[in-house]
Formats: C-alpha cells, sequence, structure tokens
C-alpha cells in the first residue's frame, strides 16, 4: 500500500487537522465528518489522508463560530454553493456586530453617566391627531430597518401632499416578534360627513387613522436610536411610579433625525398616552 494510501489514527489524524480527538468523536457521531473506516473489533477510528483538507475546513469555520449545519451544508455543496452559504453566514455575522456595537454604546453612555442617564419626564397633553400611515409587521432584530422602509413607502404616498412635520413612529408597550408597526404624517384631513369611511385613505395611498389625544408622558432623546432604550427606561419608570397605566401605542416623534444632522444630534421626542390606575386593575 502506497503512503498516501495509508489510514491515519485519530490522533495522528487530529494532530494534522488542527482538531482534538473528542471533536472528531463528536464530528463523527454528528455526520459531519466520518472516518475512512471503524475497526470492526475494536471500534478504532481511521481516516485517509485525502479527508484532511474537509477537516481543515471544519476546524476554520469553527474557529469561526460557523454553525455546523452551515458546516455541513458547505462541505456538502459545490463551489457556488458554498460561496452563497458563507455569504449569508458573513451577513449573520454582520448584523450580530452592528447588535453589539449598540449594545456597546449604550454601555458607554451608562458607564460614562455613572449609571442611568438622567431624563426630564413632563406630563403634558397631546391633541388629536389623524396620521396618513403605513404599516409592517417585524421583531425587535429588524425594527429599525422596517421603520426605515416605512419612512420611505410613505413619503412616497405623501409626495406632492402639503403634510407637517415631525414624522411620528407607533409602537406597541411590548417588543416581540410579530409586532405591527407604523410610521405617520400629519396631512390635510379628508372631506367629513355621512359618506367618509371610518378610516379613509388618500387615493391610492396610506390609511389615515385617528391618533387619540389626552394626558401624556413625554421625554426627549439626544443621540442616535440605538440609544433610545435608556429614554424609553426613563419614560416608562416615571409612568408607573406615577401610579398610570400606559396606553398604546408609544409615539416616537422625529424632530431631527438622518440627513438633517449627525447621530449624537438627533433628536426623537417620546409620547406615551397615560390614564389613571384604577385599584386592583391590571
Amino acid at each position: 500500500m502506497r503512503e498516501q494510501d495509508e489510514l491515519l489514527t485519530i490522533g495522528r489524524f487530529a494532530r494534522l487537522c488542527r482538531l482534538s480527538v473528542k471533536q472528531l468523536r463528536h464530528y463523527d457521531d454528528t455526520g459531519l465528518l466520518p472516518p475512512t473506516r471503524v475497526d470492526p473489533a475494536t471500534g478504532y477510528r481511521y481516516y485517509a489522508a485525502d479527508r484532511a483538507r474537509d477537516a481543515l475546513t471544519v476546524a476554520l469555520l469553527r474557529e469561526l463560530d460557523v454553525p455546523l449545519a452551515v458546516i455541513a451544508a458547505t462541505l456538502a455543496g459545490d463551489g457556488a454553493d458554498r460561496a452563497r452559504l458563507l455569504r449569508a453566514e458573513r451577513d449573520r455575522v454582520a448584523e450580530r456586530i452592528t447588535r453589539d456595537r449598540a449594545r456597546l454604546e449604550l454601555l458607554e453612555r451608562l458607564a460614562d453617566g455613572g449609571g442611568l442617564p438622567g431624563y426630564e419626564v413632563a406630563e403634558d397633553r397631546e391633541p388629536e391627531r389623524r396620521l396618513a400611515v403605513v404599516r409592517a409587521v417585524t421583531g425587535p432584530a429588524g425594527l429599525g430597518e422596517r421603520v426605515g422602509e416605512c419612512v420611505g413607502r410613505l413619503l412616497a404616498q405623501l409626495d406632492g401632499v402639503a403634510w407637517r412635520p415631525p414624522l411620528w413612529g407607533l409602537f406597541p408597550l411590548d417588543l416581540g416578534e410579530g409586532m405591527r408597526i407604523a410610521v405617520g404624517a400629519e396631512a390635510p384631513p379628508l372631506p367629513a360627513g355621512p359618506e367618509a369611511p371610518e378610516r379613509p385613505v388618500l387615493p391610492g395611498g396610506p390609511e389615515r387613522p385617528v391618533l387619540p389625544g389626552g394626558p401624556v408622558l413625554a421625554t426627549v432623546h439626544h443621540g442616535s436610536y440605538a440609544q433610545l432604550p435608556l429614554a424609553y427606561h426613563a419614560l416608562l419608570a416615571a409612568v408607573h411610579e406615577r401610579g398610570l397605566r400606559p396606553v398604546p401605542p408609544v409615539r416616537e416623534a422625529y424632530l431631527v433625525g438622518p440627513g438633517e444632522a449627525a447621530a449624537e444630534e438627533w433628536m426623537t421626542r417620546l409620547v406615551v398616552r397615560v390614564e389613571e390606575r384604577v385599584e386592583g386593575g391590571s
């Protein structure tokens, strides 16, 4: 038998491929990297040297924290499939880095301020507003992207219509998968009367729901949208400390935003309508 055709013990193969024996056994058990031969009497695993490329690929991708299922599909695919899978994994990592960077900014702001930053939360009254809105369904991870898409759709539908700044974002109190959000703007009211629909729409345009007025608590956030959780913390804490009940949706008024100033100069007003908490109620 030629040297290159000799089978390697699991220990030698592990050293050759920068993997541990334990890892090779696990990859065999999962079907990711089975040995070339298993001795039926002893159960010892043996590997052909030409399996080294796949094993080294597994080691490299695991070092990059690529999931085993993606590695298995990559090994099984051709060149085009491998490129597609690895680009998708690259995009997943980039998204995670973006989320981690936002968390880092929050922690830096908390540390620089010696704790939770101070926000002035004021009692106010909001007028009733009829907004032209577009809606979307999303989860927390895609929230920023969906809001941006809603802004684009709304502005396209309001092209040529005299609407009143600012843009408004409408969000549920609890963030979760499948949550319904909206972005809206105040536009000229449609004619009232018995023929007017309950939720009129501009011709070919967005919905026109009424946003109720009434007592609210509000605060203003200065900085990027990634740091808005700090303002929400202050606002909702004040709601509960004052014995009030928040009424969704929470409203964000984008007073200064992208395209108008640097991110640290963005200004967002957070507003939540409140009611007196009923004793013994929810």
